[in-house]
């Protein structure tokens, strides 16, 4: 099967075939948006001076200078017709299907050349309706303005600055996601066992730490183990401000070794 991202550039300086593929997943590397990290020096240096709980305000505070954020923007409850990066994170875990996930979706595209396999359907090429249809939500001008694209970068090098701090000491999370084979925003593109498979999965995509919350949304349930660098969003860097009872985590996507577990 031809690799779909050999066509597909990127902003973190590595092959996006092989950013995408499970030998990344296996042997991950350090990954960074092309200037962001030398662009706000300072602040990550601070950063590395205060203690974990600290860090979440720290980093809204920075985003409301940068940015010029009100509170009601820094909440994802802001009326006014922009939005920003805490309105589309928030409309995401409401549905990722929404025009805000179409503009994350759209921004994962860009920075790290992965494909958009789904978006309120499955996305079969450039001239399809469901393509259309997809592009004009993420270019909508409501969530283009404020350099969005920008406060998404922040967002990803800040979770990863935090993980690397406080995550996982092997750099690894096991995560669940409910599973539908002939419904699933996922393609399956290598069958290793009974149920043992290689998902390619979207380039964003929710995924669980907990296996009970996982089950209620799949008539099957699938585990992986995945690098902390694929994360891009979840709740403990964000102090609260997100829902942690379902422990989602914003993944980015690529090939993933997938294993059907059982429910309970």
């Amino acid at each position: 099967m031809e690799n779909p991202y050999l066509q597909y550039t990127n902003l973190i300086g590595i092959p996006t075939p092989f950013f995408a593929s499970i030998q990344y997943n296996e042997s991950p590397s350090e990954i960074h948006i092309n200037g962001v990290r030398e662009m706000y020096q300072p602040f990550f240096e601070v950063l590395d001076r205060f203690a974990e709980e600290d860090h979440a305000p720290l980093f809204f505070e920075h985003m409301r200078a940068l940015f010029n954020l009100d509170d009601q923007e820094l909440t994802g409850k802001s009326k006014r017709y922009q939005a920003g990066f805490m309105r589309l994170i928030r409309g995401w875990f409401f549905d990722s299907n929404r025009p805000e996930g179409a503009v994350l979706k759209g921004w994962a595209e860009s920075r790290f050349g992965l494909k958009a396999l789904y978006h309120n359907g499955i996305l079969t090429g450039i001239q399809t309706p469901a393509y259309l249809a997809y592009m004009a939500e993420k270019m909508h001008p409501r969530f283009h303005y404020n350099s969005i694209y920008a406060q998404l970068d922040l967002v990803y090098e800040y979770v990863q600055r935090y993980l690397a701090r406080f995550g996982p000491k092997d750099g690894r999370i096991t995560l669940y996601r409910g599973y539908n084979a002939n419904r699933d925003e996922s393609e399956r593109v290598e069958t290793l066992g009974s149920r043992t498979w290689v998902l390619r999965n979207n380039c964003l995509t929710s995924y669980s730490t907990k296996l009970e919350r996982a089950s209620e949304f799949g008539d099957r349930l699938i585990k992986i183990s995945a690098p902390v660098q694929k994360i891009f969003c979840c709740a403990e860097p964000m102090g609260g401000k997100f829902p942690a009872a379902e422990g989602e985590i914003i993944l980015l996507g690529g090939d993933y070794l997938s294993e059907e577990v059982d429910f309970f």
